[in-house]
């Protein structure tokens, strides 16, 4: 069996940041170009990248949250370029703001088909959650690393809550671990 591990692909890195000062965000709007602001539909600015591609979600408070990267450099590129654009702007921002990763989302495949239900009964229903009717996915909740997986009859899996893409590798390990003790993976 080819390692699971190997199959990591980091789907979207979220993270925040915050440049310390409020921003009038209409104003931001008509300079910036390619700003999309609505506050009747959303009350922040949205400024998409395009190179790396993300999209960094600007609020009047000053905080940015950046979504969409599919690695922590991309996201660290990413607001380089939002910070430059609003320097650009005449708005000054410390020449290194603290960007903290929220959640690293990451998808992976166990290379085999699961028995979703036995894997319900084997990891017991203090950490799952299966509702085949309401979702088609198995929630694990793992304690260590302290991330959420979602498990399909597919073999794939997705990893969410993590903040370092190391903890995507120690989730795979653990439910390999798990489900292999259980005898539900070859």
């Amino acid at each position: 069996m080819a390692d699971p591990k190997d199959t990591i692909t980091i789907e979207n890195v979220v993270a925040s940041t915050g440049i310390g000062q409020e921003l009038d965000l209409q104003s931001v709007a008509m300079d910036l170009e390619g700003a999309d602001y609505d506050p009747e539909q959303f009350p922040g600015l949205v400024y998409r990248t395009t190179d790396p591609k993300s999209a960094a979600l600007i609020f009047r408070s000053g905080k940015i949250v950046c979504t969409g990267a599919n690695s922590t450099e991309a996201v660290h590129e990413s607001l380089d370029i939002v910070f430059e654009k609003l320097r650009a702007l005449q708005i000054p921002i410390e020449d290194d703001p603290e960007i903290t990763v929220q959640n690293i989302v990451t998808s992976a495949d166990l290379g085999e088909s699961l028995n979703l239900n036995a894997i319900a009964i084997g990891l017991g229903l203090e950490h799952i959650e299966y509702e085949p009717e309401q979702f088609p996915g198995l929630v694990y909740r793992i304690d260590e690393p302290d991330v959420v997986a979602l498990l399909f009859g597919s073999g794939k899996l997705v990893v969410t809550g993590g903040t370092d893409p190391a903890d995507a590798a120690a989730a795979v390990d653990v439910i390999v671990e798990e489900l292999s003790g259980l005898g539900l993976l070859g």
